[in-house]
């Protein structure tokens, strides 16, 4: 089979990637990314020399450039996960998130949908195309309840209503125009590869570099954390048993307010790196995100009835594993660091586009 993983190159993506040509000799895998900041080659190095390994460096709003893919590579699916994703970039300067979270997820659906109905019947009826999404297109829960499938949208920053009208396209393909695809939405993900500024990678290296541990307004905001490997499990069981026209949640049940995730981070890095100890003497709290959601919870029931999904890993297994991959892989980071990002500050709503 040739799978196309658009932001092959990114966190998810190319878990994905590491995941499917790890384990199969048999599978193509067709890696398209613009490479912009988040995009980094270097993830991508363990299957590099895989014999299935494709790169295509195009980005997603380029429609001669995706119909030339098609035709070339003849994809059996499409996991569809480029896109801007942070929100506190999406603050500063939104209009990148309109052209690839809505223009980009637009066009693809345009060339998947004229390449797949060129395709013969058997062909056509296995075409998949998986949309990959954030919890964060639900808006804010209060102390109670969680996000399941039949939950209303209600998206607060430009990166969630941008990822809100991208399902909103991808679903309104599938039933005007037949195309076969699954949505999917998923809660915090966390774990090796992932761009630093993120909570978890920012914590651990600026705890290595003995700088100031930001954490958001009094740090009582709720997030659901996910390991990425078992998110990569779920997207491959979409992709292999799900049905087009449904969506699927994805959550690791492991709620934890932000300051309390810091301080799990500070907890391992004692026991990994003692002599920085204790790292909680560097958490800072710092003014709040503009619109910060309260809490994020995910009810991922139905994966696990329709899709035989679970979460394999808590958040204390998945969080140790993190930390020590990032002592592990220095290259990697430093070569990050010393690139568009260095762990500044950002989302506080200065950038105009």
């Amino acid at each position: 089979m040739t799978l196309v993983v658009t932001g092959g190159a990114g966190f998810i993506g190319s878990a994905v990637v590491r995941r499917v040509l790890g384990q199969s000799s048999d599978e193509v895998v067709v890696v398209v990314d613009s490479l912009t900041y988040a995009g980094n080659l270097d993830s991508l190095a363990p299957v590099a020399t895989s014999p299935g390994f494709r790169f295509e460096r195009l980005d997603i709003s380029d429609g001669p450039g995706l119909r030339g893919l098609f035709d070339e590579h003849q994809p059996a699916a499409v996991l569809h996960l480029a896109a801007e994703s942070h929100v506190d970039r999406s603050i500063d300067g939104p209009a990148d998130f309109i052209h690839t979270n809505l223009v980009g997820t637009f066009t693809l659906l345009e060339e998947a949908r004229a390449y797949w109905g060129t395709l013969p019947p058997p062909r056509r009826q296995a075409f998949r195309f998986v949309h990959v999404s954030t919890d964060e297109v639900f808006g804010a829960l209060g102390e109670d309840g969680r996000f399941d499938e039949s939950t209303p949208y209600a998206p607060n920053s430009p990166y969630a209503a941008t990822k809100a009208g991208s399902d909103h396209l991808a679903r309104a393909w599938c039933h005007t125009y037949g195309l076969p695809v699954i949505v999917t939405n998923c809660s915090n993900n966390y774990g090796p590869y992932q761009f630093p500024e993120k909570l978890i990678p920012l914590t651990i290296l600026n705890a290595l570099e003995e700088r100031e541990l930001p954490v958001y307004g009094d740090g009582s905001n709720v997030r659901d954390w996910l390991y990425v490997a078992d998110h990569v499990d779920g997207l491959l069981l979409a992709l292999r048993k799900g049905d087009p026209g449904e969506s699927y949640l994805f959550g690791g049940a492991g709620e934890r307010r932000n300051v309390d995730v810091v301080r799990a981070v500070c907890r391992v890095l004692d026991t990994l790196v003692p002599e920085g100890a204790p790292h909680e003497r560097l958490i800072r709290f710092v003014e709040d995100r503009p619109g910060h959601d309260f809490r994020y919870a995910i009810d991922a029931s139905k994966a696990g009835r329709a899709l035989g999904w679970q979460p394999r890993h808590s958040f204390e297994e998945g969080l140790r594993e993190t930390v020590a991959w990032y002592l592990e892989h220095r290259g990697w980071w430093e070569s990050v660091r010393s690139g568009a990002y260095r762990g500044e500050r950002l989302g506080l709503g200065a950038g105009r586009t």
